[in-house]
């Protein structure tokens, strides 16, 4: 299968995964509130969207952009991996979702308001993002290098392709 294409379905799997991930753990008691209530949140205050659409709605709003973003994210991952071929996946990978959780929610999120900033959510609040950050890129990584069957090859201009 053509890279691109393992992209979107690694994106997808991934961010499928994790939202599964943070919706069992929530009602497990395992994870506290988690980034994508976070996003409900955070799209509720901006739009008012609960009142014409409900939690469910909203939510549905959110859990598509989890699936964009998430497809988009993985799109970085051939680049990196043709850069560091040595690498493990799930090695690149864990690197990648260190790396994300760093610039997204621990900068990013923070400065949009969608989160109160990782020392103020505290050391457990922060891990159970970061955890689920890995296992998003880990299922990712390990998705594409399984599903891309020119993945390793070196990546074609388009100017001359």
């Amino acid at each position: 299968m053509k890279t691109r294409n393992a992209v979107i379905i690694g994106g997808l799997l991934a961010g499928a995964v994790t939202t599964a991930a943070m919706f069992a753990g929530r009602k497990t008691g395992t994870l506290g509130k988690t980034l994508d209530r976070d996003s409900v949140d955070w799209i509720d205050g901006l739009t008012g969207s609960r009142a014409v659409i409900g939690d469910a709605g909203t939510s549905a709003i959110e859990l598509a952009n989890h699936l964009g973003a998430s497809v988009a994210f993985a799109a970085l991952y051939p680049p990196m991996r043709r850069a560091l071929p040595s690498v493990p996946p799930a090695v690149l990978g864990a690197l990648y979702g260190t790396a994300l959780y760093v610039v997204n929610i621990a900068g990013v999120a923070p400065l949009l308001g969608i989160t109160e900033g990782e020392v103020r959510a505290g050391s457990r609040k922060a891990i159970e993002r970061w955890s689920v950050h890995l296992l998003q890129t880990i299922i990712t990584a390990l998705a594409i290098e399984r599903l891309a069957d020119d993945l390793h090859q070196p990546s074609r201009d388009v100017a001359t392709a």
